[in-house]
């Protein structure tokens, strides 16, 4: 490790659709993190920026307390400030690896598994989105060694006018359609995207235990974890949620109302490496698996795979690909995928280092919309 360093520089880049960061140290290591506020990404480049002065000059590898100086700090909490926090504290892990020469998982309390095991997106394109579409992308992603796969039990255009049984008939229809195209060795992930009420979300769970899923995500928002609970009890489908989830106080109350079988912390949201590796111990604790959320840059996928390389209740991680630009352009040699298994690396820290001619792309901002339904009332996406 060498002598004692501090921390000299805070650098953030827009890159594409994501907000990556840098920390510098006065002894040249480099620290990278993500932070990830889907929309906010430039609010939360600004919280970053306001949380710098205070890290200059500090020493890198105090990272609670840098964590809770700058949490407690801030008041009023919520997305951007978490998000900031987040890419700080995935940076000083990194920074830490790379000067005592470990991977992070090391200095988290070792390795339990030598390669993770992912699930892929399946999203045919506008034109295909039926059923036999679906079924068709489900099973090329199954050829390329995918073991589990993710969709969503609805339509792009889930928003028009259709009677509940015509929706509730048409999920099924889809969900049917895949388990008969992969079969029962591939499992089935099924995503709601917050579309439906807490009754209508039963009623379909109930109609979909006949395919046997690995989980059923987020079948209504949020927001209260004792209604969640009570789907989870009135449907035998294991129920996924919390990647919206900002700290570890909103998924105690979730463990505690039994309102899910599986917990999906965001490393670049829920308070980083730190933050989310108090979330995985809290639903060990309930025997709870943990599917971390990923739809973000290949630096947030690295930082996953260090925390699922370090905790005995990991049970899938998500994978959006990235095997095409700009993805594939971010990092020097990326991540080794073989059989939808990403490898756990040796290598210290996050075990990646950035590719600088990619940082040439420029920002691609999220355009902010969700869709209107036929009655003119706005639908959740």
């Amino acid at each position: 490790m060498g002598k004692p360093t501090k921390i000299e520089k805070v650098e953030t880049l827009l890159w594409d659709r994501w907000l990556l960061i840098r920390i510098y140290c006065e002894d040249g290591t480099v620290g990278i993190g993500e932070g990830g506020v889907h929309g906010w990404q430039r609010a939360t480049k600004t919280m970053i920026e306001t949380m710098e002065p205070y890290l200059l000059g500090k020493d890198p590898h105090r990272i609670e307390h840098h964590y809770q100086w700058l949490y407690r700090s801030s008041h009023f909490m919520g997305s951007v400030v978490q998000g900031a926090l987040s890419a700080i504290d995935i940076a000083l892990w990194d920074i830490k690896g790379k000067r005592l020469e470990v991977p992070v998982y090391d200095l988290m309390g070792g390795k339990t598994r030598d390669r993770v095991r992912c699930y892929m997106h399946v999203n045919p394109p506008d034109h295909n989105d039926t059923a036999e579409g679906l079924a068709k992308d489900a099973a090329k992603v199954v050829r390329e060694g995918f073991t589990a796969v993710r969709f969503s039990a609805f339509p792009k255009m889930f928003h028009l006018h259709k009677s509940y049984s015509e929706w509730a008939d048409e999920a099924v229809t889809r969900v049917a359609a895949v388990r008969d195209t992969v079969g029962p060795e591939v499992d089935l992930c099924v995503e709601i995207h917050r579309q439906m009420a807490p009754a209508e979300s039963i009623g379909l769970g109930k109609r979909l235990e006949q395919f046997n899923l690995f989980f059923y995500e987020d079948p209504m928002l949020p927001d209260s974890p004792a209604i969640m609970g009570e789907i989870a009890k009135n449907c035998d489908v294991p129920i996924a949620t919390g990647e919206r989830f900002t700290s570890i106080f909103e998924y105690q109350q979730l463990l505690e109302a039994n309102a899910a079988a599986y917990v999906r912390p965001d490393l670049c949201l829920c308070g980083g490496l730190s933050g989310c590796k108090k979330v995985s111990a809290m639903a060990e604790s309930h025997h709870v698996k943990v599917i971390p959320h990923n739809p973000l840059s290949p630096i947030s996928t690295a930082a996953c795979v260090q925390l699922d390389a370090c905790i005995p209740n990991f049970a899938l991680q998500e994978y959006t690909g990235e095997s095409e630009p700009p993805k594939s352009e971010l990092l020097e040699t990326p991540l080794e995928l073989l059989d939808g298994y990403l490898t756990v690396p040796e290598e210290p820290g996050l075990g990646i280092r950035i590719n600088e001619s990619a940082l040439s792309i420029p920002e691609n901002p999220k355009i902010l919309d969700t869709p209107i339904g036929f009655d003119g009332s706005v639908q959740d996406r």
